[in-house]
């Protein structure tokens, strides 16, 4: 097989799909700015090393997020480009172009780059993960209570998210294909309460409604996925892998 490049290789995403894609058989370059057995060096938002790292390559796979997403998205895309790349499977997030949040805003320009580049491509969105949901009960660890917006989520396993783009990367250019969410959409406090077993905390949770465009577009469900359900791990076994043998 001819190599696969993957960005944000060693990120919350990249390393499940970089482990699965070698187990699948490709041979895959990690790209990194850093250097070290298995990385390929190169920056995203300088362009530098690009050349090399796409050269000989058919897809690529850009999982990288950070500063200046959309000028590492355009120098990623000239490069594969120039190399003329076959494949370029884009990771984006579920109500991208419905939740007018600034990061969602850089997810759309992404997306938009990518289908005028003239690269084939396909483009995968997925719901947050369970880590993301897990994130905004942890990142609460010094309120004496839970705030909980009163909105419904459907975070999924990032595990899933990565086999369902070694699937789409084995493909042919599909454009934008279905979008993918956990096994079901249920209220936030659901989850709040999930986490609290889990992690053996007693603050109660307080449900709050908030002000704005952004929370009205979520509390409609603009970032949830209508249909039958792609993941399958829940949130209590996530949560009972990361809070396994006590706490």
């Amino acid at each position: 097989m001819t190599p696969v490049l993957v960005t944000g290789a060693t990120g919350t995403l990249g390393v499940p799909t970089v482990s699965l894609l070698r187990a699948a058989g490709h041979e895959v370059r990690a790209l990194s700015r850093r250097t070290g057995p298995g990385l390929v060096t190169g920056d995203l938002v300088t362009g530098a090393g690009l050349r090399a790292a796409v050269d000989g390559v058919r897809t690529v796979l850009h999982l990288a997020t950070g500063r200046k997403d959309v000028v590492a998205a355009q120098n990623l895309v000239t490069a594969a480009g120039a190399a003329g790349v076959a494949h370029l499977v884009v990771i984006s997030i579920v109500g991208v172009d419905r939740i007018p949040l600034g990061y969602y805003r850089q997810r759309v320009a992404i997306e938009e780059l990518v289908a005028a580049s003239g690269v084939p491509f396909t483009i995968l969105r997925a719901t947050q993960f369970h880590s993301f949901v897990e994130g905004f009960f942890t990142g609460q660890r010094f309120s004496p209570v839970l705030f909980v917006p009163t909105l419904s989520v459907q975070p999924i396993a990032v595990e899933e998210v990565a086999a369902r783009l070694v699937q789409v990367a084995g493909a042919e250019p599909a454009g934008r294909v279905p979008d993918i969410g956990g096994p079901a959409a249920r209220p936030l406090r659901e989850f709040a309460q999930a986490w609290r077993r889990a992690a053996g905390v007693r603050r109660p949770v307080v449900p709050v409604t908030l002000p704005g465009r952004t929370f009205r577009a979520l509390a409609v469900g603009h970032g949830l996925v209508p249909g039958p359900a792609f993941g399958r791990t829940t949130f209590e076994e996530h949560l009972a892998g990361r809070y396994a043998g006590g706490r």
